[in-house]
């Protein structure tokens, strides 16, 4: 028989669509799935159980990461006051020398921060692949197995290098018959559609600046005919638009619309820049946005318009984007920045605490297609859950504990469940990151 595993003593908050909450509740979980979510202690079991105590704690949904560039975490700090085209012209060259190694070093510490921060599913935007640098898609999925949280792995690609007009350097774009090839060989070899996966595959050209309209076109394509998910960058920056417009004569919504890149089985990174006109279009073709409010604000490339898109009823998830524009690297502290933009430009109740909540489960798990095994704690769902401590310094005296969560430092990180499975951040993964980046630092001062 399966592991059992009781939670209780603490808050729950499940997120569902009731908006069940209880001051003090439990979790009750077999195997990868929930198999009850009540009030106070759980009822005895017939069983032996594992019992977690969560005196003290609030929990919640296992956090769901819509947007990240982990090979990055070997690249944090360059360019330190950029736009982002100076950001990216500096660090393509920096990853153009990246190998096997230097990928899994980075991926395996970023996902270590992403679940000190509460994050159970990560979806990871991988698009730079230098001649020789080996298997560096490969080396994301290990390091996912290594961690042991859930991963949705976009294959990335680009084909315009500076050359061709894009902003790339040649040595890190692939041809469009080698990139696309490439997706099929990541589908075919890591994507697994069975429920509970722990890791699929997505198709994912970077971005309209790096990218064909042919390679555009045809990823769509190759990922409707394997049934897996569409993801790229789009409307980050003005810079972006003009180019579009001057290009395609479209803004970037419209140019991605043209080629088959909306949809209830897309998600888009950023959507920073949309016009009430793209609002309407992402919430009626269903199509999600991964907002990335840290990196955004690093980058100086503006707010987008979460309110909107969400009273369209647009799916809407939180990302951290690559830790090269996101130092800090934790999902948990995106709630507290989302609400904080938000409030920003549109007053006190343009967000609300339970909603900046929403975004980093429920609403991520609407953008990558999972909204009927994660985001929620409901009987049936998988064992996906974050535990946090409350009940110290910085949260004391904070009534309302989704608050405490939101508003108040991120804390700590009880306890963490994937698939009922605990997943523990350990430091291991830090003699490697350190060894990575001084590696390619090296490199670029010889």
């Amino acid at each position: 028989m399966a592991e059992r595993i009781v939670v209780e003593g603490g808050s729950v908050v499940a997120v569902d669509d009731r908006g069940t909450e209880f001051a003090e509740g439990h979790v009750v979980v077999e195997g990868d799935r929930i198999v009850a979510v009540g009030s106070g202690s759980a009822p005895p079991q017939d069983v032996p159980v594992r019992r977690i105590n969560a005196t003290g704690c609030l929990v919640t949904p296992g956090l769901v990461n819509t947007h990240h560039h982990l090979y990055q975490w070997a690249t944090r700090g360059y360019a330190a006051d950029s736009t982002l085209f100076e950001w990216l012209t500096e660090l393509y060259p920096v990853w153009a020398r990246m190998d096997v190694d230097t990928v899994h070093a980075a991926a395996s510490a970023g996902l270590a921060q992403l679940a000190r921060s509460g994050c159970t599913t990560a979806a990871d935007h991988h698009y730079v692949f230098p001649r020789e640098g080996g298997d560096v898609f490969g080396a994301v999925v290990a390091a996912a197995e290594r961690t042991g949280l859930r991963l949705h792995a976009v294959r990335g690609s680009m084909d315009r290098g500076r050359s061709q007009g894009g902003l790339p350097p040649d040595s890190v774009v692939e041809d469009r018959d080698v990139a696309l090839t490439g997706t099929q060989q990541a589908i075919d070899a890591f994507h697994d559609p069975a429920p509970g996966a722990r890791v699929r595959v997505a198709v994912g050209p970077c971005s309209p600046f790096s990218v064909s309209t042919e390679l555009m076109r045809e990823a769509a394509e190759l990922a409707r005919r394997n049934g897996v998910r569409l993801h790229t960058h789009l409307a980050e920056t003005t810079t972006e638009e003009e180019q579009c417009r001057a290009e395609f004569g479209r803004t970037p919504v419209e140019y991605a619309e043209d080629l088959g890149w909306l949809g209830p089985d897309v998600w888009l990174a950023h959507a920073v820049h949309l016009s009430p006109t793209a609002v309407r279009r992402l919430a009626e073709t269903g199509t999600g946005a991964a907002h990335c409010p840290s990196s955004n604000g690093r980058l100086g490339a503006g707010i987008a318009p979460v309110r909107e898109l969400l009273g369209a009823g647009a799916p809407v998830g939180l990302g951290v984007d690559g830790v090269a524009s996101n130092e800090s690297g934790g999902l948990g502290e995106e709630m507290r920045q989302a609400l904080l933009l938000a409030r920003a430009t549109g007053g006190p109740r343009a967000m609300s605490v339970r909603e900046a909540l929403w975004m980093a489960t429920r609403g991520g798990a609407r953008c990558i297609g999972r909204e009927d095994e994660i985001g929620s704690l409901e009987p049936g769902k998988l064992a996906d859950l974050a535990v946090w401590r409350l009940d110290g310094l910085d949260h004391t005296g904070i009534a309302d504990p989704v608050a405490a969560l939101v508003l108040g430092r991120l804390p700590q990180v009880e306890a963490l469940l994937c698939g009922g499975s605990e997943v523990l951040a350990g430091e291991d993964v830090v003699e490697e990151l350190d060894r990575a980046s001084a590696r390619l630092r090296l490199v670029e001062v010889s």
